[in-house]
């Protein structure tokens, strides 16, 4: 089932659900990014809980003009009122009183869900509200998903990609400086603004498959995992589009072949599985890469220290110290040097001598700085100027370099 789900031989709804969620995800990923690297990701939440009211009442508005209250278009209409309404709202209380931004995401986000939640309420009173089901938009409802709503969101997540694609320079620039942006005429407020229009138009675009409340989780999740592959901002971007495309397919495929399982929750876990993948198995930035180098590091401090204490005949205590001499050669498990063990030794000491001189010459000032008690003088001094600094030191001259 899973195979024909992934192949798109599931049937005609699963395969217009597990395409509309790969390309919503990958417009939300992208989008995201930027809210992300501008560190105010809490807004999309704000934005996210302000869909509620507008759903309702659009229901409220088509049922009462004689027409569907289920119309999707409509809907999404209202929910983009509402969410615009919303930012305003968060906008004028963070400028116009001493209260911090995420405070007054805070007070919308609780206000404008609780008008919702009363909203939904009236509407199931109504005789013709009953069966009206919009409390499948908290968590997405694909079930029964029409050619036209599989239209409308694939539509809304191309242009916002598209959208997205064409002010990522002025974005990136707003995101990591706004203050060199404004400096050379981005008009940083309004790049702001742009931004949370996108994120809104996603926001709306998504309600559908995952829901006002995990959209969230969309937004945010495919950024983050893409940050632990690359330092690059254009890269993390493009991850995070690829990450929320795959999620959203994927997850989409499980739901098909699991009837029983919701798609927006399988898809934000889906997502969730490839963030934890990241966090321990990034190359550069992951725990177990963290944890190598910690290792790595560990045991040259080891072998450093075990080396300035063979050279000056100090016994060796450390077991560990030990294990790791003898593991490369340099000692025997009593901890009795050998000769390349006494070499090593004796080089690591001259080198101590070496970088001491360093600290005491103004000439060697900036290279001074780099010694960390590991580095090899070698990597940052030519020979010639370790044949000067040798000439302040006693002693003889012919220990390898």
């Amino acid at each position: 089932m899973l195979f024909d789900a992934l192949t798109l031989q599931l049937g005609y709804n699963a395969t217009l659900v597990a395409l509309g969620s790969a390309l919503l995800g990958i417009s939300a990923g992208v989008t995201g990014t930027f809210l992300f690297l501008r560190k105010r990701a809490l807004v999309a939440d704000a934005i996210s809980h302000a869909t509620l009211p507008g759903v309702g009442l659009a229901f409220i508005v088509m049922v009462s003009l004689g027409g569907d209250g289920r119309n999707l278009a409509g809907l999404m209409l209202g929910s983009a009122v509402s969410a615009w309404a919303g930012l305003l709202a968060v906008q004028a209380i963070t400028r116009r009183t001493r209260l911090a931004e995420d405070a007054a995401i805070g007070a919308v986000l609780s206000v404008f869900f609780g008008a919702g939640v009363v909203l939904l309420t009236v509407i199931q009173n109504m005789s013709s509200g009953r069966q009206a089901g919009l409390d499948g938009l908290l968590l997405g409802s694909t079930a029964g998903m029409l050619f036209q709503d599989a239209m409308i969101i694939a539509g809304g997540g191309a242009i916002t990609l598209a959208l997205v694609l064409l002010l990522r320079r002025a974005m990136t620039l707003v995101a990591f400086d706004a203050e060199y942006a404004r400096s050379i005429g981005i008009n940083t407020d309004r790049i702001d603004m742009l931004t949370m229009l996108l994120v809104m138009a996603v926001t709306v675009v998504g309600l559908k498959i995952v829901g006002l409340i995990l959209i969230v989780a969309l937004l945010i999740i495919p950024p983050v995992t893409a940050r632990f592959w690359t330092e690059r901002s254009e890269l993390v971007a493009a991850y995070a589009g690829a990450i929320g495309g795959v999620s959203g397919y994927i997850g989409a495929a499980i739901s098909a072949s699991a009837p029983s399982l919701p798609t927006g929750p399988i898809i934000v876990l889906t997502c969730f599985a490839l963030f934890i993948v990241s966090l321990f198995f990034a190359p550069e930035r992951g725990v177990l890469a963290a944890y190598l180098r910690h290792r790595r590091f560990q045991r040259r401090v080891h072998i450093r220290q075990g080396l300035l204490a063979l050279a000056q005949e100090q016994p060796v205590y450390e077991p560990l110290t030990i294990r790791l001499l003898a593991s490369e050669g340099l000692a025997r498990r009593d901890g009795v040097p050998t000769e390349a063990g006494r070499a090593r030794a004796a080089k690591a000491l001259r080198d101590e001598h070496r970088w001491h001189v360093v600290h005491s010459l103004p000439d060697y000032e900036a290279v001074s700085s780099l010694y960390d008690g590991l580095r090899d003088i070698e990597t940052v001094l030519t020979a010639d100027q370790i044949a000067e600094i040798d000439t302040h030191i006693g002693g003889p001259k012919g220990v390898p370099a």
